[in-house]
């Protein structure tokens, strides 16, 4: 996602982070990553319940894709932090457009599945196209 940060600004996305970690975890996590977005606590899961985003089962959270990804993240230098709070927790991704509209709903089946920036990017480029010829 950072690493399209220009792509984001040029196409007037706003990102907002959710967690449902507690007020110190989050505010460690913000500061450690340099988070540029806003990052909201949800601690009673009111939004990740809403869009579906329940417990992950064991074989999600550390099977072949966990590791690949983990293996990338350390190829690229950066270590894999430790885990707080609830790690069975899934995450997901949600474009929603201005008007309120879902546009993108991705449940995430564990830490490494996440749709890929450029294809979040091209759901905004065709929403556009499609608006401009209306």
């Amino acid at each position: 996602m950072r690493e399209a940060e220009d792509e984001w600004t040029r196409h007037g996305v706003r990102i907002a982070v959710v967690t449902f970690e507690n007020d110190y975890f989050a505010r460690q996590y913000a500061a450690e990553t340099a988070l540029a977005w806003p990052l909201l606590i949800d601690a009673e899961r009111t939004v990740y319940r809403g869009y579906g985003m329940l417990a992950a089962s064991w074989w999600d959270l550390w099977g072949p894709a966990t590791w690949r990804a983990y293996l990338r993240e350390i190829l690229k230098g950066r270590r894999p932090q430790p885990a707080h709070g609830d790690i069975h927790q899934r995450g997901g991704d949600v474009l929603i457009d201005p008007a309120g509209i879902v546009r993108l709903h991705h449940v995430g089946r564990g830490p490494a599945d996440r749709p890929a920036v450029g294809s979040i990017l091209q759901r905004i480029v065709s929403r556009r196209a499609d608006r401009s010829r209306h």
